[in-house]
């Protein structure tokens, strides 16, 4: 029986283990209200690892309609949740027990609060009335609340069984409301058994959509409207918002280039896309001669630049949900607070009611040719370093379906390789670990991915060292029954930190590891295997893998690396 759901499970099949409905508001269990409430928020499945501490949550997920993916290893849990937020569209959610279990999704959390991702983590805590002098109780630990406040956005350390609902309420609202990023939601040991009254069904209000002042909107539409040399810089918050990204892009003829989360919002095979360039120094030259730029949804963050921001001589236009963001790294001179989609519609309409002066405007061909010298440019300034895996892609990119989804870790084959040369659309998801930088994340994210969408191509895309981190989760994958290639460039140890190393004129130390037979430890946990050495190869094994039950990994040797 798989673990992976393959078809939601309708609101209306949930129910109470005693037989009644969610409207039910007797005295329940602590472990019974926390999923009663994550069942009416409309969760379908959670991700985790059964422990000694959460034994009274576990039971309930089944009559509630909630299946369980169960990981190997707690960033296993917390990055496949992750990934299943970022394409679904809804929280991920993952129940961890205590102590260590807790500390290790800790990493997950962290990557989810740098990238903006809806997580909730449920897991108990000390019982209420447990003295604050330890007595031995394991796990022994300061403060688990405490810990995950560290990397969380929100922790919340529930004190009655009838907290439980306000508390994963409070979540969801935060979610649809505010910057999503990760929530920890402790329950007291002696909660999770207590049987208590639970109150009635708490639910998270439907989002509105406040618009900015139609002062701001005004100076945004007149700004644009007057623009010689508009641009686009579009990050992950305009992912819900590609439709009015592309139709600006088009009304204002103005190029756009993403970051890595935003990889796609707008085609990156679009006449006007320069897809992800914000590292190049030609891309970031042009950028900053640009007398006008709307950035959507981006930090305009270090990481997305990859070092220093570069300085803009033209106005500086953001809309974002966090108004935090207004003056942080870059200080907009026009800012725009509010959900991307709304907040562009309206500034469609106000920029269509005036009549752009188009005198000293680069005509369309113009532009189309400027952007394709830019996208030349910023191949060359890197064509020897990525010319191991630019073939490699192409092949993939043959193979896979537009609406694919490929997941990546922080290896040199994804970030130099796959988010700058493997084109994507809005009918597809990159989804990339880049704020926090995790290794580790592409295969527990693929597990994520696919489970949110099991009738989808999904395919991680690793380095040799980068796998290593989670590669247990086969077993996960396996277990599944789905299909899900890996594909892993083999560089023979770490790297990027090798190619660091050498930068510096330093002796590498401790980057060459021993080979590992990827393909045959794929067999052992109950997948597939096999040695591409060529792009062709690639290509028929990545087909066949795509169609082949449990994860099937492709290991593509780069000597020229080593």
């Amino acid at each position: 029986m798989s673990d992976l759901p393959t078809d939601p499970v309708p609101r209306g099949d949930r129910r109470l283990a005693g037989g009644g409905d969610l409207a039910d508001t007797g005295s329940l269990t602590g472990g019974e209200a926390v999923v009663r409430a994550l069942a009416a928020h409309g969760v379908t499945d959670a991700f985790g690892i059964p422990g000694a501490h959460d034994l009274e949550i576990l039971p309930h997920l089944g009559p509630y309609g909630i299946r369980h993916v169960t990981s190997r290893h707690g960033q296993g849990s917390g990055y496949a949740a992750d990934a299943y937020a970022r394409v679904s569209g809804r929280p991920g959610v993952a129940i961890t027990t205590t102590g260590p279990a807790l500390l290790n999704i800790a990493a997950a959390v962290g990557q989810a609060y740098s990238d903006s991702v809806p997580l909730l983590v449920v897991s108990p805590g000390m019982p209420l009335r447990h003295p604050r002098q330890s007595t031995g109780l394991l796990p022994g630990m300061r403060s688990r609340t405490d810990a995950l406040r560290a990397v969380a956005a929100v922790g919340h350390r529930v004190s009655s069984v009838d907290e439980i609902g306000a508390a994963v309420a409070r979540a969801f609202t935060l979610f649809r409301t505010r910057r999503p990023r990760p929530v920890h939601i402790e329950v007291p040991l002696d909660l999770l058994e207590a049987v208590e009254p639970a109150g009635p069904v708490r639910t998270a209000p439907p989002a509105g959509h406040a618009l900015p002042h139609p002062a701001a909107l005004a100076a945004a539409a007149d700004a644009l409207s007057a623009a010689r040399r508009p641009a686009l810089v579009l990050g992950g918050g305009a992912r819900a918002a590609s439709a009015e990204c592309r139709a600006l892009a088009a009304l204002l003829g103005a190029p756009v280039v993403t970051t890595a989360n935003g990889k796609g919002v707008v085609d990156e095979r679009h006449p006007l896309s320069l897809g992800v360039s914000l590292h190049s120094p030609a891309v970031q030259k042009w950028l900053a001669d640009r007398d006008v730029v709307l950035a959507v949804g981006t930090e305009l963050a270090e990481s997305d630049v990859w070092g220093p921001l570069p300085a803009l001589t033209g106005s500086l236009i953001r809309v974002d949900l966090d108004p935090a963001q207004m003056y942080a790294g870059l200080p907009a001179d026009v800012p725009l607070v509010g959900d991307a989609a709304p907040v562009l519609r309206a500034l469609l309409d106000a920029c269509r009611e005036r009549e752009r002066d188009t005198a000293g405007c680069d005509d369309e061909a113009d532009v189309g040719a400027l952007v394709t010298d830019l996208r030349t440019t910023r191949d060359d300034e890197t064509r020897t370093r990525d010319a191991r895996w630019r073939p490699y892609l192409r092949a993939m990119r043959r193979v896979l379906a537009e609406d694919a989804v490929i997941t990546s870790d922080g290896a040199r084959c994804g970030s130099y390789g796959a988010l700058p040369h493997l084109p994507v659309g809005p009918e597809g998801r990159f989804l990339h670990p880049t704020g926090f930088g995790t290794l580790g994340y592409a295969l527990p994210a693929a597990i994520g991915a696919k489970t949110a969408c099991p009738g989808r191509q999904v395919v991680a895309l690793s380095g040799d060292s980068g796998l290593q981190f989670s590669v247990q989760e086969l077993a996960t994958a396996a277990q599944s029954g789905l299909p899900l290639p890996v594909v892993v460039f083999d560089n023979g140890g770490y790297g990027g930190i090798r190619e660091e190393t050498a930068a510096r004129g330093d002796e590498p130390v401790a980057v060459g590891l021993p080979s590992v037979d990827l393909p045959a430890l794929a067999r052992a946990y109950g997948g597939q295997g096999t040695v591409a050495r060529s792009p062709e190869e690639l290509a028929a094994a990545l087909s066949t893998a795509l169609t082949t039950p449990g994860p099937s990994i492709v290991t593509v040797p780069q000597e020229s690396a080593r």
